[in-house]
């Protein structure tokens, strides 16, 4: 019994303590979660700076990006990368595909810099906020050539430079209402006066048309009946119509004013309008002087008797039906006094004893 308890009191005192691993498991797995979440970070980090970092954020210089109708995001990724307005095409397909939007994106041209990140390029590519390549412009009644030419140029047309002494030629084949015209005839009268819409890189013959058509469509198949009706071709009518607008002071004295000036015309008399004169002398004087009136010029009809031989400006639809459906009357002289309306005479006598009575 004593050697047996002397064996296992030596057995005991040679075992050795077991450690325990698990503070080397707790240790790797720390190290693990640290790692991972440092991989996470920096992944995270990555990601957004890629999506949300601009390509170029001190350069807000802005360019035009063009999406063509048919473009695909692959086709649209390529090329933001050749323009430099992203650093990635993958990811900008990524975000697309993470935010679905792939089948919204619009075709136009769009106003982009490098200084935006992919959500913003995004937003306008998706969102529609087009470069507006049109312009509106409006031409009142009257302008002539010239000033139409001005207004084009300062709504941004480039072609406008170009808008000077086209002539007719070039139009009579597609509209027949300028066959009765000579070929070298100006396009002055039938630029028909209204608002119209232009892109920004029209060319020159796309506005001339423009004009011209809508000259066509108002000028009715009845109005046309009745130039033709009265013996009268529609080149004569333009060019009454124009000196209508620019003599009258408003819509409802224009048949009245026209059936003076055919009554004149009528009678072999000069017509005597200050507005031919105004065109000739290149002023808005509502009564020409007395050296203005001696002036060597066609359009002068103080001294040459008949129609000028063009228009002096682009009459809108109130003057060309006056010149059509003027009023008849035994009136052949007119007159504006300050403020009122146009006083009209029947003979020379009448209307100088008007003029005494309203210009003094």
């Amino acid at each position: 019994m004593v050697e047996d308890f002397n064996l296992k009191n030596q057995t005991a005192k040679t075992q050795k303590p077991v450690k325990s691993r698990w503070p080397i498991f707790f240790i790797y797995i720390f190290i693990s979660v640290f790692v991972l979440l440092f991989l996470a970070i920096g992944a995270t980090a990555y990601v957004y700076y890629e999506i949300f970092w601009p390509a170029d954020k001190s350069n807000s210089q802005q360019a035009s990006f063009s999406v063509e109708k048919g473009s695909g995001v692959k086709e649209i990724a390529a090329q933001l990368r050749a323009q430099n307005f992203i650093r990635s095409q993958f990811w900008f397909k990524a975000y697309i595909w993470y935010k679905k939007q792939g089948a919204i994106l619009q075709a136009g041209k769009y106003s982009l810099s490098p200084a935006l990140n992919i959500p913003q390029i995004l937003q306008i590519i998706t969102g529609g906020k087009v470069i507006k390549d049109e312009v509106q412009v409006t031409f009142p009644e009257g302008f002539t050539q010239e000033q139409i030419k001005q207004r084009l140029v300062e709504s941004g047309i480039e072609s406008a430079d170009f808008f000077d002494d086209e002539k007719v030629d070039g139009f009579q084949i597609q509209y027949k209402f300028l066959k009765e015209i000579s070929s070298q005839a100006a396009l002055e009268g039938f630029l028909f006066p209204d608002t119209y819409r232009f892109k920004k890189d029209v060319k020159k013959e796309e506005i001339i048309k423009k004009f011209l058509e809508n000259f066509d469509k108002k000028l009715t198949p009845a109005w046309r009946a009745e130039i033709e009706r009265q013996g009268k071709d529609i080149y004569q009518i333009v060019i009454m119509a124009s000196i209508v607008q620019q003599e009258a002071l408003n819509e409802e004295e224009m048949p009245m004013l026209a059936g003076i000036f055919w009554n004149r015309l009528g009678r072999g008399m000069l017509l005597q309008s200050d507005a031919t004169v105004n065109y000739a002398t290149g002023k808005k004087a509502r009564q020409a002087s007395l050296e203005d009136l001696k002036i060597q010029s066609p359009y002068n009809t103080y001294l040459y008797t008949g129609l000028p031989p063009a228009p002096i400006c682009n009459p809108g639809e109130a003057a060309i039906k006056a010149a059509i459906y003027f009023e008849q009357s035994d009136y052949l002289y007119f007159l504006h006094p300050l403020n009122s309306p146009a006083v009209y005479a029947k003979t020379l006598e009448e209307h100088n004893r008007n003029k005494a009575k309203y210009l003094k």
